[in-house]
């Protein structure tokens, strides 16, 4: 890790998995609640591209209302998982910004915006759909796995609008969670749909699937990413 990761706070722990040949191409990810990097790490060495560098970073350990205020890993407080449930606005939006200092850095280390994909799971994918909408830096692409979109009710007005016209989205979701039922991906997908170029979203389902992943989503996946970030 080189010295400037320091003012890069979750750079300096997070799983980073580097590419096998030239770097011209990031992927951030971002791990669900009470999870880490390291396991979304290894998902993404299963489908990696030889020319991507995979950045896994680590939530930081707050109390979570949800779960009686205990101490875990977790991008922003969560009071309740339906649309209507309150919001931490201010703490969605901090981590918003500890996101696009990662991709501050990686621009700055010389991979352009437009050669950068967010994603993330459940919580992860939120802040990941929220971070991308509200960048001034037009991303490849943003992988939306079983998730919703934090502060729904503030797009389009939050959008910047570079990102807004034009950035591509691949939702996913278990038609069987229990956790983030599919109707909720359902409503974000249209509610993207309302605002952000159609032709340029996708939201598959997969039967059968929980609150989790299978490899049907990571083969969606891999082939989102290889089309967004092209070898050059």
């Amino acid at each position: 890790m080189c010295g400037n990761n320091m003012s890069v706070p979750l750079l300096a722990e997070a799983v980073t998995v580097s590419g096998t040949e030239r770097e011209t191409a990031v992927v951030i990810f971002l791990h669900g609640l009470g999870d880490n990097g390291h396991g979304w790490a290894d998902s993404m060495s299963s489908i990696r591209l030889p020319y991507v560098k995979y950045i896994c970073p680590h939530a930081p350990r707050i109390p979570v209302t949800l779960n009686m205020r205990m101490m875990m890993p977790s991008w922003f407080d969560l009071m309740g998982l339906s649309p209507e449930s309150p919001e931490d606005e201010a703490g969605i939006k901090k981590a918003a910004d500890n996101i696009k200092a990662i991709i501050e850095h990686e621009v700055k280390n010389g991979i352009p915006a437009n050669r950068i994909v967010l994603g993330g799971f459940s919580q992860g994918g939120a802040l990941s759909l929220y971070t991308a909408l509200t960048s001034q830096h037009k991303l490849a692409g943003v992988v939306a796995l079983s998730c919703w979109l934090p502060l729904h009710k503030s797009f389009p007005q939050a959008c910047s609008s570079s990102a807004s016209q034009s950035v591509a989205v691949l939702q996913c979701h278990g038609e069987m969670d229990p956790m983030i039922p599919v109707q909720i991906g359902a409503m974000t997908s249209e509610k993207l749909k309302s605002f952000l170029n159609p032709q340029r979203l996708s939201f598959k389902t997969y039967p059968g699937m929980m609150h989790s992943s299978c490899p049907e989503e990571m083969a969606a996946v891999k082939e989102f990413i290889e089309r967004q970030l092209p070898r050059v």
